[in-house]
């Protein structure tokens, strides 16, 4: 394992304890209670518990190294673990609301505890949210589909109970006053049972997204920053950049087009100061495959090196954006590109 690999395993560890903890003090508040908003918080915990054991596989899966059968690594593995977890958290969503609906049709009552029932879920909002928000931190940092929806499911979990606690707070103070609010209970469980069932959704499209390899906008617009700020003369146009993330590991491809006369060792040393570029940044989770491209002679208009070659005077470089950069094509004459720091068609 890679040193965050290893960090985000024993981190997801924290994640299992913390759920196991939290499901044993929510169903206890339950069996104190009897409240059916403090179940659907209660169950909800069984779903954190199941989906960190396989969010903590998934992260040991995805830090093992690529081999025979797996040459891209075995990091795919996290955008499965969050799929099932997003179905998981749907799942709940959906018995919850089933609950509900049998609580509205047979209410049931509520004892006399119900203030112990609210301190143990305040209680249990607080360590999920702090838990939850570190997660998605590094999850985040470290690109690790499954602990960032780790995170993302204990925050959702926090917000529920925030709003379960406001609602029984009311029906507490409405039992006291000698009012009958159970229905009330009934009814904050029905509506956070769909922010549930919303909130799977969520991370299944995300899932999804990631399957498909969908464009990873603030990861092509730091890598469009790397490649300005260690930016070559010699560079005279780079196009067909694609970013593949799995799990952990960063695949980044990408044509460079340099001047024709260079030899094939001279565009090895180019081609090697844009990979330590980008492993300055993403050090060892990072695989860079680049493609040189001999100049052709519409290029001397962006190319500002003294060459025999050339065929038409200097005009400027072209500017680079992550839009400029991901077209399929070198940027010839007549396509959109920015030069000189003006959007000129040329």
């Amino acid at each position: 394992m890679s040193k965050a690999a290893d960090a985000n395993f024993e981190f997801q560890k924290i994640v299992v304890v913390l759920g196991f903890t939290l499901l044993i003090i929510k169903y206890l508040a339950y069996w104190i209670t009897g409240s059916v908003a403090i179940f659907t918080d209660a169950t909800e915990s069984i779903v954190n518990v199941v989906a960190a054991c396989v969010g903590i596989y998934a992260l040991y899966l995805s830090a093992q190294p690529a081999d025979r059968d797996h040459p891209f690594g075995h990091g795919k593995i996290e955008i499965i673990s969050s799929a099932i977890e997003g179905s998981m958290i749907v799942a709940a969503g959906v018995l919850i609301m089933y609950e509900t609906i049998q609580s509205f049709i047979n209410p049931g009552e509520i004892t006399d505890s119900l203030d112990i029932g609210l301190v143990l879920i305040a209680l249990a909002a607080v360590a999920n949210y702090v838990v939850g928000r570190a997660a998605i931190k590094r999850g985040k940092k470290t690109r690790s589909p499954a602990l960032e929806a780790s995170g993302k499911h204990l925050c959702s979990d926090t917000y529920s109970s925030i709003g379960i606690l406001i609602g029984l707070v009311i029906v507490y103070i409405a039992e006291r006053m000698g009012y009958d609010a159970a229905w009330l209970d009934s009814s904050i469980a029905a509506v956070f049972g769909l922010i549930i069932i919303c909130t799977g959704v969520g991370v299944m499209k995300r899932a999804i997204d990631e399957t498909m390899d969908a464009a990873d906008v603030p990861l092509l617009e730091d890598m469009t920053d790397i490649i300005n700020e260690y930016r070559h003369d010699d560079w005279i146009d780079v196009y067909n950049l694609r970013i593949i993330k799995y799990g952990p590991k960063i695949y980044v491809d990408m044509k460079v087009v340099y001047p024709r006369t260079m030899t094939v060792e001279q565009q090895g040393i180019e081609n090697a100061e844009i990979d330590e570029a980008i492993r300055a940044r993403y050090g060892d989770s990072v695989e860079t495959s680049i493609n040189p491209v001999p100049c052709q002679p519409f290029h001397c208009r962006y190319c500002g090196r003294n060459c025999l070659a050339r065929s038409c005077e200097f005009e400027g470089q072209i500017g680079w954006n992550a839009t400029v950069l991901c077209t399929t094509d070198t940027h010839a004459p007549r396509q959109f590109v920015t030069v000189d720091g003006a959007d000129q068609s040329l």
